[in-house]
Protein backbone atom coordinates (compact mmCIF):
# COMPACT_ATOMS: atom_id res chain seq x y z
CA UNK A 1 0.00 0.00 0.00
CA UNK A 2 1.38 3.13 -0.92
CA UNK A 3 0.59 6.28 1.19
CA UNK A 4 0.42 10.29 -0.27
CA UNK A 5 2.11 12.46 1.64
CA UNK A 6 -0.57 15.33 2.06
CA UNK A 7 -0.67 18.76 3.52
CA UNK A 8 -3.42 19.95 5.97
CA UNK A 9 -4.83 22.43 3.37
CA UNK A 10 -5.35 19.31 0.70
CA UNK A 11 -2.36 20.03 -1.71
CA UNK A 12 -0.40 16.53 -1.91
CA UNK A 13 3.68 16.96 -1.12
CA UNK A 14 6.09 14.91 -3.70
CA UNK A 15 7.26 11.45 -3.14
CA UNK A 16 10.42 10.20 -2.77
CA UNK A 17 10.75 9.95 -6.78
CA UNK A 18 8.76 12.00 -8.04
CA UNK A 19 9.46 15.16 -9.96
CA UNK A 20 9.50 18.76 -8.43
CA UNK A 21 6.67 21.38 -9.87
CA UNK A 22 7.96 24.08 -11.36
CA UNK A 23 5.99 27.32 -10.03
CA UNK A 24 7.82 30.04 -11.90
CA UNK A 25 11.12 31.97 -11.67
CA UNK A 26 13.15 32.36 -8.82
CA UNK A 27 12.89 35.73 -6.59
CA UNK A 28 16.15 37.52 -6.30
CA UNK A 29 15.17 39.06 -3.19
CA UNK A 30 13.87 35.92 -1.32
CA UNK A 31 14.79 32.63 -3.15
CA UNK A 32 11.28 31.53 -3.62
CA UNK A 33 9.37 30.61 -7.45
CA UNK A 34 6.84 33.06 -6.85
CA UNK A 35 7.78 35.77 -8.97
CA UNK A 36 5.35 36.88 -11.11
CA UNK A 37 5.12 39.60 -13.98
CA UNK A 38 2.71 42.65 -13.62
CA UNK A 39 0.73 44.40 -15.83
CA UNK A 40 3.30 47.23 -16.86
CA UNK A 41 5.79 45.79 -19.52
CA UNK A 42 8.95 44.57 -17.88
CA UNK A 43 8.08 44.49 -13.87
CA UNK A 44 7.64 41.46 -12.03
CA UNK A 45 6.65 41.32 -8.45
CA UNK A 46 7.38 38.51 -5.50
CA UNK A 47 3.53 37.14 -4.15
CA UNK A 48 5.75 35.81 -1.20
CA UNK A 49 8.36 38.78 -0.29
CA UNK A 50 6.16 41.28 -2.26
CA UNK A 51 9.10 42.99 -3.55
CA UNK A 52 8.98 44.31 -7.14
CA UNK A 53 11.80 44.52 -9.56
CA UNK A 54 12.41 45.86 -12.75
CA UNK A 55 13.70 43.95 -16.46
CA UNK A 56 17.25 45.50 -17.02
CA UNK A 57 18.94 45.40 -20.45
CA UNK A 58 22.19 45.26 -18.85
CA UNK A 59 22.81 42.35 -16.75
CA UNK A 60 24.01 43.59 -13.44
CA UNK A 61 26.48 40.31 -12.74
CA UNK A 62 28.52 40.63 -15.63
CA UNK A 63 27.65 43.61 -17.52
CA UNK A 64 26.34 41.89 -20.70
CA UNK A 65 24.48 44.17 -22.53
CA UNK A 66 20.81 42.50 -24.76
CA UNK A 67 17.52 43.64 -25.78
CA UNK A 68 14.48 43.42 -23.62
CA UNK A 69 11.90 40.86 -25.09
CA UNK A 70 8.28 43.51 -23.65
CA UNK A 71 6.65 39.88 -23.70
CA UNK A 72 4.58 38.36 -20.77
CA UNK A 73 7.29 35.01 -21.03
CA UNK A 74 9.53 34.78 -18.23
CA UNK A 75 12.02 33.12 -20.11
CA UNK A 76 13.83 36.44 -20.22
CA UNK A 77 14.67 37.12 -16.63
CA UNK A 78 18.05 35.61 -17.04
CA UNK A 79 21.27 36.30 -18.68
CA UNK A 80 22.51 34.54 -21.41
CA UNK A 81 26.01 35.07 -20.81
CA UNK A 82 26.20 34.19 -16.82
CA UNK A 83 22.69 32.92 -16.19
CA UNK A 84 22.47 35.21 -13.49
CA UNK A 85 19.08 37.78 -12.79
CA UNK A 86 17.98 40.48 -15.10
CA UNK A 87 16.56 41.72 -12.34
CA UNK A 88 17.09 45.01 -10.09
CA UNK A 89 15.13 45.68 -7.40
CA UNK A 90 12.70 48.80 -7.49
Amino acid sequence: MRVLGVTGYGTRLPLAGEEKTNLGPECPSCGEPWLRGTNLAGRYRCVYCLRRFELRSECPNCGAHSTIARMSDTANVTCRNCGGSMLSPI
